[in-house]
């Protein structure tokens, strides 16, 4: 059994992306190496608990996605790492240019 992340704002038909719990939970170690200590906190703390239900705000996804693009652009991030920073990016960054909140929800795959 696979738990998944869904985010709102993604690339499919449906305007979601579904991600791997335990890749975006190590995108965390990414993020340290990628992103200063005192810029790193909100990012640090969605991805150390990726497991929880979420609702971002706009303005506050705007921020995360600044950061997720830095991460995906480290390079010490690997590809497949960066390729998952980049897709949690953009659908950060679609959600705050509608202005709307960016949400997350656990999916366990059946």
């Amino acid at each position: 059994m696979t738990t998944h992340i869904v985010t709102s704002h993604g690339a499919d038909f449906f305007g979601e992306d579904r991600h791997p719990l335990k890749a975006v939970g190590d995108l965390a170690d990414y993020a340290r190496g990628a992103i200063s200590y005192a810029e790193s906190g909100p990012l640090l703390d969605l991805l150390r608990e990726p497991g929880t239900d979420r609702t971002i705000p706009a303005a506050e996804a705007a921020q995360l996605s600044e950061l997720l693009i830095r991460v995906s652009r480290s390079r010490d991030t690997k590809p497949r790492p960066s390729a998952l920073a980049r897709a949690l990016a953009d659908a950060a960054g679609r959600a705050a240019a509608d202005g709307e909140p960016w949400e997350w929800t656990v999916e366990a795959a059946r």
